[in-house]
């Protein structure tokens, strides 16, 4: 190696040498390196042999330092010792405690199937079916059946699309409970034994070693050299080491050691079965696609109400029908007017968008999502292994020298005082560092090497050098255990130095790891060197993922703002933000609690929140807490995240993104699964997206238009000329209309470059002006034929009456049915495009399905002499007519589009961005909240899991103990409280035993 042979550095001055001098006391230096402060443990001021607490004496400071109980305190809460339980105390707790499992509720799958034909939309159409079948008896006729089935067919494929929805999204839980330790080693009755994990109950005595996953939250009674990698729970990207009295939580992994612990929570009331509780706690909202579904049904019941009340009083008040014929009329309006293939059309859309989705390694769990995907303003983002890679790196940039050797030297040296197998993380860093793993022990002789313990902090190997056959030693540690060995350039200048750049590291959330090197005289590898000398300090860091800064740039000019919300420290969280150009302005965690402090910027708690970047240290409560306050403000949030601490939020969002890597529990919680690294998925994920919803805004303002259409048009001609149209032939127009609509799951379309919104007040304007148009132009037809002999004279056609033609003549309904047929179906090419429709080439399928649709249509007109309905088939004459009045009333359609852009509709943008203005200039808006009346409505249409909500609340955990957001001991401190009560309650058989 080239620097064997570098002159070492200057050797510190010996006390022998300054003896003369008589200086100052030298302060004690403290390396502020970064990391946890660490908190000795306290005594429970109360009298534990007693251990008769209350609840409130759980939050009193003065009786119980939750943040620490000291091992001998929780011995006593938990009425046991390290010897373990007895089989008989264990039983008697697992009845107490209950399993160390999360409980789902099963709920009957034919009830779940049924509850899809609950909501405004079908009871409409389940009335309509009422009506045909039961009360169309009478006057000789019977019942309609054509009807009665088209409608209970229609209702039977809608709700089977949503409970199939349903029955696959309920693996949120499912996941969360898989990700349980199977198997536990527990100590029972003296002995050691291995049992399912599921009946560990608090008290027992458990034991894991490396590999091991954690099976309940417990207290370390002993550890040796353990290390727990527990980012999947807290966000936190580097494994923590424990001793004896640390807590350890369920579901996080043994990295290194072996330890012995005694279980303090089980199940639904430990750390990680909280985090479960909060998935799918979202019990005052509705899922967005289902609260547009509910308002454009209330609009489509409130047209179809109006016209149905005018219709009875018009019918049979006015005219005197009979019983039968107005009800036909009215079948006509219901089953015409409902929209009821609409959540069935946007399925089918959102399904094939998801294939789609798929093309770019992403995978898509609940397909609502995509909808809501397309109107995300803002991204809140997981760090650990999202944004980040969650593998802790070297910072080659950063590496600071103090001797003769290079950065270069520094890391190979530090290489050779790493473990080249049965790494730990930080053994990896520094070795992938090389690049090549295999010159880490290249070129040397290994004579003896310690790795890292708890008490040295630091690794040490002695080598030989085989170029040389000198003896060489290196070491890598903790900055103030490198520095007290260094004796040879233990300057004053050089510790001042050295104080400084482990400060510098630690602002900006880097670890510092020094290294030092000496040589041996002679041949024993175990003799003294001539002293070490500090030739290095490596910075580790977990790096961004490659692509995550373009993605972030790319996210930004979609319009939608991303906010990292990470588990890690404020330092880290602002050098990742400065790194990704997220921005610093990072905030811990407790200013959810305590708010913005006094004279500060913000106003508000919400102020905060919508200016901040990021926040640090959070939990699971926090994450959850600022995406409900994000969506209070009127924010649609996605969250993407990997672990089962995202859970909850992942639940929460509008989208949740569970990234490549994820753990079972994110994945069960998220709406959308990626299968390949990094968030660059996102990006396609958000364009395809929106492409999907202006497919289904196209579809929304055609049946919306449709709706009018059908209602207004034959109400008119009901009061107007007494006609009869029948209702199958409705049924037949909505099938073939939707039929074809399907197809605009494949439509070309263009996205937009902001987050998209369901503007409904520009939708149903669109709808009202294009439906009235359509409305004339059938009106127009019926009266060109009715008052006039135009037809009959120009081209020599005829009817089944003669003139005046009766207007229930059946020939006169299929010319009115093919004439709604096809304008209705032409309607989609202007409601598709934004300008001309010609301009704007619609896909093939669209294309092909509309050409199919009106051939089937003109088929129909042509040979359909149906018995069971009023309709007879009419010449090539008349179908002729039909399509060249169509081409003639479908050409202004674009101009009506036009005019209403430039007058209507551009009003209610302005007004829109007039009442944004006046809301930004007063600050941001206080959290909105819905009326209860709303809310009840909105569910109506919800197709979201309900059995997740009532599986949180079944838990015994609740919302009773809040946790203070940096200090996981008082959780753990709360937790053997709540058991001590509990099993203070319930005392054993045995204990009350007199001796």
């Amino acid at each position: 190696m080239s620097n064997a042979e570098k002159e070492p550095g200057p050797k510190g001055t010996s006390p022998a040498q300054s003896s003369e001098n008589v200086e100052p006391e030298k302060r004690q230096r403290v390396y502020k390196d970064f990391g946890h402060e660490e908190e000795g443990p306290t005594k429970a001021l109360v009298d534990m042999d007693t251990i008769e607490l209350r609840a409130e004496d759980l939050y009193d400071k003065e009786k119980v330092d939750l943040e620490t109980v000291v091992i001998d305190d929780v011995f006593k809460l938990l009425q046991c010792d390290e010897n373990g339980l007895t089989a008989e105390e264990s039983a008697r707790r697992l009845e107490l405690f209950g399993p160390n499992k999360l409980e789902v509720e099963e709920q009957n799958a034919l009830l779940q199937f049924l509850s899809f034909m609950w909501n405004p939309l079908s009871w409409v159409m389940e009335a309509a079916a009422l009506v045909a079948i039961a009360l169309s008896n009478g006057q000789g006729k019977p019942p309609d059946w054509p009807d009665f089935v088209g409608i209970v067919l229609l209702l039977f494929i809608n709700s089977s699309i949503g409970f199939y929805e349903e029955r696959n999204a309920g693996n949120a839980v499912k996941a969360l409970m898989d990700s349980l330790a199977p198997k536990a080693k527990v100590k029972r009755d003296g002995s050691w034994s291995e049992i399912e994990s599921s009946i560990l109950v608090p008290g027992d005595m458990i034991s894991f070693k490396i590999g091991d996953i954690v099976p309940a939250d417990c207290r370390l009674t002993e550890a040796i050299n353990v290390s727990i990698d527990q980012a999947a729970l807290t966000g936190e990207s580097l494994p923590q080491s424990k001793k004896s009295g640390d807590q350890c939580f369920s579901g996080s992994t043994c990295k290194q050691g072996e330890a012995e612990g005694v279980v303090i929570s089980t199940g639904p009331n430990t750390f990680f079965g909280r985090a479960a509780s909060l998935v799918g706690q979202d019990d005052d909202t509705t899922g967005h696609l289902q609260k547009i579904l509910a308002q454009i049904g209330s609009f489509c019941l409130v047209t179809i109400g109006i016209f149905v009340l005018a219709e009875i009083f018009v019918l049979y008040a006015g005219f005197r029908y009979q019983y039968r014929r107005g009800l036909d009329n009215i079948l006509v309006l219901l089953i015409g007017g409902i929209p009821i293939a609409m959540p069935t059309v946007l399925s089918v859309t959102l399904a094939v968008g998801a294939q789609q989705l798929a093309k770019y390694k992403a995978i898509v769990t609940r397909i609502t999502a995509i909808e809501e995907l397309a109107g995300v303003t803002i991204l809140c983002s997981d760090k650990t292994g999202t944004l980040t890679t969650n593998k802790l790196t070297i910072d080659r940039n950063t590496i600071q020298t103090y001797g003769p050797f290079s950065a270069e030297d520094v890391i190979l040296l530090a290489a050779y005082a790493s473990r080249t197998e049965n790494q730990d993380a930080i053994d990896t860093s520094v070795v992938q560092a090389l690049g090549d793993a295999t010159r880490a022990r290249a070129g040397i002789k290994l004579l003896d090497f310690k790795p890292f313990n708890p008490t040295d902090k630091r690794t040490e190997i002695t080598y030989r050098e085989e170029a040389t056959g000198k003896l060489k030693r290196v070491t890598k540690g903790m900055t103030h255990s490198i520095i007290e060995l260094c004796t040879r350039n233990k300057t004053e200048e050089v510790q001042n130095r050295l104080e400084k750049d482990v400060e510098d590291y630690a602002m900006r959330g880097l670890r510092a790891l020094a290294v030092a090197f000496e040589e041996v005289e002679g041949d024993d590898f175990e003799s003294e060197g001539n002293g070490f000398e500090l030739i290095g300090l490596l910075a580790i860091y977990d790096p961004p993922r490659e692509d995550t800064k373009q993605t972030i740039d790319d996210a930004l000019a979609l319009g939608v703002r991303v906010k990292m919300v990470t588990g890690d420290q404020l330092a880290i969280a602002k050098e990742t933000g400065r790194r990704l150009g997220l921005g610093d302005h990072m905030y811990p965690a407790k200013v959810l609690k305590d708010g913005p402090a006094p004279g500060s910027k913000h106003a508000s708690l919400d102020e905060m929140i919508m200016d901040a970047d990021g926040f640090a240290g959070v939990f699971p409560e926090h994450k959850y807490e600022i995406v409900k306050r994000l969506q209070g403000l009127g924010h649609l949030c996605a969250m993407t995240g990997d672990g089962a601490n995202d859970a909850p939020a992942l639940s929460r969002a509008n989208v949740g993104i569970a990234v490549e890597g994820a753990t079972d529990a994110a994945r069960g919680a998220a709406d959308i699964v990626l299968t390949e690294p990094g968030l660059s998925t996102i990006v396609h994920a958000i364009r395809q997206s929106r492409v999907i919803f202006q497919r289904m805004r196209n579809y929304s303002i055609y049946a919306c238009a449709v709706t009018i259409r059908i209602v207004v048009c034959f109400a008119i001609l009901a009061f107007t000329y007494k006609f009869d149209f029948p209702p199958f032939m409705i049924l037949i127009i909505a099938l073939l209309n939707d039929g074809t609509i399907m197809t605009l799951s494949l439509d070309r379309v263009l996205p937009s470059m902001t987050p998209d919104s369901w503007d409904l007040a520009e939708i149903f304007s669109f709808a009202v002006a294009y439906g009235l148009y359509l409305t004339a132009s059938t009106v127009a037809l019926v009266n060109v034929i009715m008052e006039t002999t135009f037809f009959q004279d120009t081209f020599g056609v005829h009817l089944h009456t003669d003139f005046p033609i009766s207007p229930n003549d059946p020939q006169l309904h299929m010319v009115v049915y093919l004439q709604v047929a096809i304008i209705s179906q032409a309607l989609i090419f202007v409601t598709r495009s934004h300008s001309f429709f010609f301009m704007e080439r619609p896909s093939t399928a669209l294309i092909l399905a509309f050409c199919l649709a009106q051939v089937v249509s003109s088929i129909i007109a042509a040979y359909g002499d149906w018995g069971f309905t009023n309709i007879r088939a009419i010449s090539g004459g008349w179908i002729g007519i039909v399509w060249v009045w169509n081409v003639i009333w479908f050409i202004p359609l674009d101009w009506i589009k036009f005019a209403m852009k430039a007058t209507v509709i551009k009003w209610l943008r302005e007004r829109r961005e007039a009442k944004a203005q006046q809301e930004a200039a007063h600050g941001v808006p206080m959290t909105r909240t819905q009326s209860r009346a709303a809310s009840i409505h909105e569910s109506l249409y919800s197709n979201r899991v309900s059995f997740i909500k009532r599986t949180a609340r079944k838990v015994g955990f609740g919302q009773k103990i809040s946790m203070k957001p940096e200090e996981l001991q008082r959780f753990g401190s709360i937790q053997a409280q709540r058991v001590g009560q509990t099993l203070a309650r319930n005392p054993s058989r045995t204990a009350n035993v007199p001796a």
